[in-house]
């Protein structure tokens, strides 16, 4: 689940360098509207494209600020809808319960097999996250997905060179959006409670930490990063009181050797493994020409 609302983020934040902090905003989106379709006896198939519509609605009407300010002014716009969203969920009790929050979630039934127990409901989820992963597989590997990085690289430069920079602007919005909201509908049954205090701006930060160390820009950083950021302060809490401290060193130690994260470390690697190759096939092929008659 989390890797899935990483990979989320990532298509705005690594592909097409929108930077947001409302992420946590849409998986509340989701999980609400998850809650309150499955307590009404609407079936699971039927949910997941009704949040993913609203998410993606509300993320195209969020995308248009995206159009006027960039950078860090952006994650301030997406940090007050994420402030705004939380206060609807805390507020409005006539749709969201308020503070006591929407329990008895039920899990879903698939053709009769119910998910009730653990391990059937992490298959809806690694299913889930393996259809998402190969939409975003074909999404990136195609004139969008190179669209999106034109767009971070540099917007003017694609505008010259006639990409449509508002149209993908505002699909890079909605569609990180409806993905957020497609991750709702898991954690509501997951959980089988909700509430909203987890959707607030820590959870947004998580995200963002969770891209920038597997590696913004890469399709498997967001898996990578999820991975590190869910089993590190698991494995270090064998130092007792000392393991948030250890985990956080760790993090800004790789920031500051590497800021494209882990896999940019890689990825750095192997392009001067290329680059050392291909400079022995030139003085091979130099040497060559000299030598001849």
């Amino acid at each position: 689940m989390w890797a899935g609302l990483a990979l989320a983020w990532n298509i705005a934040g690594g592909y097409a360098g929108l930077i947001s902090l409302g992420q946590a905003a849409f998986l509340g989106i989701g999980a609400y509207t998850a809650a309150i379709m499955a307590k009404a006896g609407i079936p699971f198939l039927a949910i997941v494209p009704a949040a993913a519509a609203l998410c993606f609605a509300v993320g195209l009407l969020l995308g248009f600020p995206a159009l006027r300010v960039q950078h860090h002014y952006l994650a301030f716009v997406t940090l007050a809808f994420s402030t705004l969203a939380f206060l609807v969920f805390r507020n409005e009790s006539w749709l969201t319960n308020g503070i006591y929050g929407i329990s008895n979630i039920p899990r879903p039934n698939f053709f009769g097999y119910p998910t009730n127990r653990p391990l059937p409901f992490y298959y809806v989820c690694l299913g889930s996250l393996g259809l998402v992963s190969l939409a975003m597989w074909w999404l990136i590997r195609s004139p969008w997905g190179r669209a999106f990085v034109a767009l971070r690289e540099n917007p003017v430069r694609a505008l010259s060179l006639g990409i449509d920079t508002r149209r993908y602007t505002l699909m890079a919005f909605a569609i990180g959006s409806a993905l957020g909201g497609v991750a709702g509908t898991l954690y509501a049954p997951l959980t089988q409670y909700i509430d909203p205090v987890p959707f607030n701006l820590s959870l947004s930060l998580d995200l963002l930490m969770m891209v920038i160390v597997g590696g913004a820009g890469f399709f498997f950083g967001p898996f990578l990063g999820a991975m590190i950021a869910v089993l590190l302060p698991e494995w270090l809490r064998f130092t007792q009181g000392y393991y948030l401290m250890l985990y956080a060193v760790a993090v800004i130690i790789l920031l500051i050797y590497s800021p494209t994260g882990i896999l940019g470390i890689l990825d750095r690697y192997l392009t001067e493994r290329r680059t050392r190759a291909a400079s022995a096939l030139r003085a091979v092929a130099k040497s060559g020409l000299e030598t001849a008659p």
